[in-house]
């Protein structure tokens, strides 16, 4: 554990839009794309509400009871759920509650207001989520391009060359003793495992499903698998069921769940997240609060976390399906779960590499006629992390100031200049910035069993870290992207709202974290 990021506390979050008042933006546009149904009956609703304190919620509790409603919470933690009819819901926190049917039909409740802290429970609760049950969420896929791309895409050998990771690999560090957990929406054929690995002389492996067995193979999760054995083909992974936490609503005290389950089976394992749960402009801060809580306690046991940002080109909020229409500002935003403090959030790239995938250069991915590209931008829930205070003068004038910034770092995503591998028994090549995250996974396995080996600890809470190497350390650890942009942001010198720190130089990142773990010994 570094004792530098061990010291961090959780943050406070920052809540968005007033209780009480009508709740505007991607909000209002989910609901007004779907048809009220009129009030909600005959169904349960719930909240996530955020606690003072990690005491128990007895004056909560005691109102509950008073309103026909549940109060679960679980001891230690600083948030809990208020659950009941639906219109009970509504007439203790004294707003509406309806049901709509969203345009592919699937039915839900939601609010149109934001509700407030009842006075009854002021000492026990400092905010109040948002009374939805839908969760917007997005598996990406990579597209799939035809063979005449040049080079095919990049090996295994090729990747661990474009980001310096070659020589930690001849010495023997591959993962070992490593796991590595990716979340995912759909399942893989282990028959394009075996070809992935055949065809690129790699050890063969067999992933772990935890969780419920998936319907169906998912050319997301297959590629994921594949990106990380080409980096570290000697960790162990696994493949988490995450779509129990869309069926229905609580999905982020699902997320949480989820984590906390993880955490508890495979303490210290590296995470991997390519699928979105919606924009951060649907939620308050207090919804995520068992996400945030449960990272925060698996970071503690040494879990390193990385998530895709999107790859909408920053408009992560834009609602529907029509790209040909402007986007406007309640489009831009963010992958909500990504923008989380303690996650590491990774943008995508354009790479340039010589044939044998050394390194030329790289710039931002936006693909302007397909509306793609990487995304990023400024939080509106969280505050700007101590960590990233060094670099919030990136922030271009016009934009909120004093928030969370992402991305942090960025990989290739780029699915002209992607990572092949094997899909429905064809070479295939991968994209998005759903690539870009178990690249950095895969190295931070490598990482790991390098420090591990050395007399190091694993990297776990790494954003603090990056920050930190970034502003001056014995080794140039990145490469800065400052070609580029996106629908919302430029890249730059420096830290930027597209690329973030840049990309990695694992050999040289690895050996720069030690450092600073001697310095904290």
């Amino acid at each position: 554990m570094v004792l530098l990021t061990t010291s961090v506390a959780p943050m406070r979050p920052t809540s968005a839009g007033g209780p009480g008042q009508l709740i505007g933006g991607p909000y209002a546009a989910l609901l007004a794309h779907s048809v009220d149904l009129g009030p909600s009956h005959d169904r349960s609703a719930q909240l996530v509400v955020e606690l003072r304190d990690a005491a128990e919620p007895t004056a909560l509790t005691r109102w509950a009871d008073s309103q026909t409603l549940s109060v679960h919470w679980q001891p230690g933690q600083r948030w809990a759920v208020v659950e009941g009819g639906a219109q009970a819901v509504a007439r203790a926190f004294r707003v509406d509650v309806h049901d709509y049917r969203e345009r592919h039909g699937t039915v839900f409740y939601a609010s149109r207001r934001q509700p407030a802290v009842p006075d009854a429970v002021t000492e026990d609760v400092g905010a109040v989520g948002r009374i939805l049950g839908y969760t917007p969420f997005r598996d990406n896929q990579p597209r799939q391009l035809p063979l005449d791309v040049p080079e095919f895409g990049l090996t295994p050998a090729a990747l661990r060359t474009t980001y310096e990771s070659d020589r930690l690999v001849s010495d023997g560090y591959i993962g070992k003793g490593q796991t590595v957990a990716i979340f995912a929406f759909g399942g893989f054929r282990q028959s394009d495992l075996d070809a992935f690995s055949t065809s690129n002389d790699l050890p063969a492996f067999t992933p772990t499903v935890f969780g419920e067995a998936f319907d169906e193979p998912s050319a997301e999760t297959t590629m994921d698998l594949s990106v990380v054995h080409a980096i570290a083909p000697d960790a162990r992974t696994i493949v988490v069921n995450a779509r129990p936490t869309v069926e229905g609503d609580g999905a982020y005290v699902k997320i949480g769940q989820l984590m906390s389950d993880v955490d508890q089976q495979f303490p210290g394992a590296i995470w991997s997240f390519s699928i979105s749960w919606g924009c951060d402009k649907l939620l308050t801060a207090t919804d995520l609060a068992p996400a945030q809580s449960a990272l925060v306690a698996a970071a503690a046991r040494g879990t390193t976390a990385f998530m895709a940002n999107g790859d909408l080109a920053g408009l992560e909020c834009k609602s529907g399906d029509d790209w040909s229409s402007a986007p406007e500002q309640d489009s831009i935003g963010l992958n909500s779960v990504a923008s989380l403090p303690e996650m590491v959030n990774v943008g995508g790239t354009t790479l340039s590499t010589t044939a044998t995938g050394a390194w030329l250069g790289e710039q931002s991915w936006y693909d302007v006629p397909l509306s793609l590209g990487t995304s990023g931008g400024v939080s509106e829930l969280f505050d700007l992390p101590p960590w990233q205070r060094g670099v919030q003068g990136a922030v271009p004038s016009g934009r909120a100031t004093g928030r969370r910034l992402t991305p942090d770092v960025s990989a290739v995503a780029d699915p002209f200049t992607g990572v092949s591998f094997i899909l429905d028994g064809q070479p295939t090549i991968g994209g998005g910035t759903s690539q870009a995250a178990p690249i950095w996974a895969g190295l931070a396995a490598v990482m790991n069993d390098y420090l591990v080996s050395t007399g190091g600890r694993p990297l776990g809470d790494l954003n603090p870290l990056l920050y930190r190497i970034a502003a001056g350390a014995r080794l140039p650890a990145f490469r800065d992207v400052t070609l580029g942009g996106n629908a919302v942001d430029d890249a730059t010198p420096g830290y930027d709202l597209v690329t973030g720190l840049g990309t990695p130089r694992a050999g040289n990142l690895v050996r720069d974290v030690a450092d600073v773990q001697q310095e904290n010994s």
